[in-house]
């Protein structure tokens, strides 16, 4: 199983990014995708989640309006599309996988099954 995160990068603010999640050894359609965010000196956030079996999603209320979560089960593949960025948004991005239908908006860190790398993602004001 493995989880990688690409996509982060440097941008002013109002800007936009897109990460995306590739998965494999495993079918999205199994497994809850969670983007998560670590800033400096801070505790891990949940961002965003995707319930791979029937597409529900969740958004964190600081990013409501502006990241959009999706998915392509033909690439296996989880995108978080982030527009009109604010510097408060820099932090390392990480995505992670957790088996089966969970409750999203309870998806936490420490109970996901599986993580990728992170993706760094600074906003510039």
């Amino acid at each position: 199983v493995q989880l990688q995160a690409s996509g982060g990068g440097s941008v002013q603010a109002g800007g936009s990014l897109r990460l995306s999640c590739a998965a494999s050894g495993f079918s999205l359609g199994d497994y809850a995708i969670g983007w998560f965010r670590q800033a400096p000196g801070k505790e891990r956030e949940g961002v965003s989640h995707l319930r791979g079996g029937d597409g529900t999603t969740y958004y964190a209320d600081s990013v409501k309006g502006r990241f959009t979560i999706s998915s392509d089960n033909a690439k296996n593949t989880v995108y978080l599309q982030m527009n009109t960025l604010k510097p408060e948004d820099t932090a390392v991005y990480y995505c992670a996988a957790k088996r089966g239908s969970p409750y999203l908006p309870a998806l936490h860190y420490g109970g996901m099954d599986y993580w990728g790398k992170g993706t760094l993602v600074t906003v510039s004001s």
